[in-house]
């Protein structure tokens, strides 16, 4: 003998789980639709050039050229007395007052900088190859006269495992020198007047 069940609940009194109500429920959460790309004013970093220490006493000197490319000069520390012109770079706007500039260098060195310019707060992140750190001297030089051999050492290795260094600095001077001015970064580190990687402002 069949066991009575009980009628199901007429479909018109089940609850209603259409697309239209989960659209419902997404529009309580509009930052879900929100554009992820905040605006990109750089004015505030591209044309400045900036000098910084790191916590570990590492000094360096960036110049933002313009919105694809920086020089730069590295006053002391692992690979002291090492410049480079025209790297090219990712340059972003993260939100107000700041900046990332990330970059992969013909050495296999990669690094990533977030600049806070009115805060005079900066972290870098280096990720050495190892080759670097066993023997950084090989890369104390005018980097663009070097390429090819930066990149046969590059290739040679070791490039692992990764000598990774993050580091908070301090800004010690920020200004505005224009953009695409090749005089910036002219010449080496040694080749600069005493005291001029102390200024400060």
């Amino acid at each position: 003998m069949a066991l009575d069940r009980p009628n199901p609940t007429p479909t018109a009194d089940r609850p209603q789980h259409s697309k239209e109500h989960h659209h419902d429920h997404r529009a309580r959460h509009p930052d879900d639709r929100r554009e992820p790309v905040p605006p990109q004013d750089l004015s505030g970093i591209v044309g400045h050039r900036f000098i910084y220490t790191y916590a570990n006493s590492w000094q360096y000197e960036m110049y933002v050229k313009n919105a694809t490319t920086i020089d730069y000069r590295i006053h002391s520390g692992m690979v002291g007395g090492r410049w480079v012109k025209d790297q090219e770079v990712d340059l972003v706007r993260l939100s107000d007052d700041i900046y990332k500039v990330s970059w992969n260098e013909p050495t296999g060195t990669s690094v990533v900088v977030n600049v806070l310019p009115r805060q005079r707060v900066l972290h870098g992140t280096i990720f050495f190859p190892q080759w670097i750190e066993q023997d950084g001297s090989k890369t104390v030089l005018y980097q663009n006269d070097h390429l090819e051999e930066m990149r046969a050492y590059r290739d040679a290795g070791p490039t692992y495992p990764i000598y990774v260094v993050p580091e908070f600095a301090r800004i010690t001077l920020f200004e505005y020198v224009g953009e695409n001015d090749e005089s910036v970064v002219a010449v080496g580190p040694e080749e600069l007047p005493r005291g001029f990687a102390d200024r400060t402002n």
